[in-house]
């Protein structure tokens, strides 16, 4: 059966970690005798000026026609001046709620042959796999974002709502991967302050019964932030908010070393899901052939695995990924400084040897 696959490569570096993830699909394809169709869409920053709109309604309608949705990353300082309706990040969060997509998966999982690369020592970090869980499509990137003045200056009001039901469905989607894990789940919030994080952990706790297999922590975000940096082998499933999702996942990065390893999903009860590299467009770098597409390329094997249950096809990704490293190949980001550095064009090519 073919599957198609909408391809939204985004601003900055985004077009050429997609190219680098589409070229490792088609090999996949070759080698398994697969067949995926790629259908290109355009988002964020490019889709503005293009067609006036960060979420296209013909890219909204190819997502919702399409398999899965492969995507490279949005924004960058050109359109950092625009009116709120027209900024690149509004259409990520548009696509997000119009595919129902609630549920963020990000593994973080150190490679044996990056150990080095992690700021923090070799012996916090070997042990590392954590998935986190955060709610994607509620919380206070979603609720109302408004400006007044009070008493002659300008005040700001952003408020963080969450139902029992968005509460109950993402803690749902984390029970049933820790079953599949290790079993634990820490529930992150900040229920000593928040009145959206005691219904939060007042949900959880009452589901808990349901999964008598799964223990269950509660951990305030603070303390939560502190514990993935001092030791986050104690860690399996972190369940969480969509803000603290945010800020701990990109913290995790450093575990492994860089923004540029890390996938992720997002899914929803039905229909397509998305996959996407977590790290920004990195406009910096944009066009230079530097960028790190091994994110991008392990988002593929989520896509394989989540979207389409070819879990042998993502694993031979995720098994190609790792001898490119074990033979010594680095993008800048990773490189030591004794070492050679590769291109993005290179770390691809090691890759799809790899999987020869």
């Amino acid at each position: 059966m073919v599957k198609k696959i909408a391809v939204l490569p985004g601003d900055g570096i985004g077009p050429e970690v997609i190219e680098a993830a589409v070229h490792v699909l088609k090999a996949v394809a070759k080698k398994t005798n697969q067949q995926f169709e790629f259908h290109y869409g355009n988002i964020g920053g490019v889709a503005i000026d293009e067609e006036g709109d960060p979420f296209p309604s013909s890219t909204e309608e190819l997502c919702k026609s399409s398999d899965a949705v492969l995507l490279g990353a949005v924004g960058g300082p050109k359109w950092d001046q625009n009116e709120p309706t027209l900024r690149p990040e509004k259409g990520l969060l548009a696509m997000r709620k119009n595919l129902g997509l609630f549920a963020n998966l990000r593994p973080v999982k150190a490679y044996g042959p990056l150990l080095d690369s992690s700021p923090l020592k070799r012996e916090v970090v070997e042990d590392v796999d954590v998935l986190i869980m955060r709610e994607l499509t509620g919380g206070i990137y979603f609720g109302k974002h408004e400006r007044e003045q009070v008493n002659g200056e300008w005040q700001a009001l952003d408020t963080l709502t969450y139902s029992e039901s968005e509460i109950t469905r993402i803690a749902k989607k984390a029970f049933e991967a820790a079953k599949l894990r290790d079993q634990r789940v820490v529930s992150v919030d900040k229920a000593n302050v928040l009145e959206s994080s005691r219904l939060w952990r007042e949900v959880v706790d009452r589901m808990k019964t349901d999964y008598p297999d799964v223990t269950v922590e509660h951990m305030l975000v603070d303390n939560a932030a502190m514990q993935l940096i001092h030791g986050p082998s104690q860690f399996d499933v972190i369940l969480t908010e969509n803000m603290f999702g945010d800020i701990l996942s990109d913290e995790a990065s450093m575990l492994t070393g860089s923004l540029g390893l890390l996938p992720s999903a997002s899914l929803g009860d039905q229909g397509v899901g998305l996959f996407e590299p977590i790290h920004g467009s990195a406009p910096d770098i944009a066009g230079q052939n530097i960028a790190n597409p091994l994110a991008a390329i392990a988002s593929t094997a989520m896509l394989l695995k989540y979207g389409f249950e070819m879990d042998d096809e993502a694993k031979a990704i995720d098994d190609a990924i790792l001898k490119a490293l074990e033979a010594g190949y680095r993008t800048k980001d990773i490189a030591t400084e004794q070492g050679a550095v590769s291109t993005t064009t290179e770390m691809t090519e090691a890759v799809i040897k790899a999987l020869r």
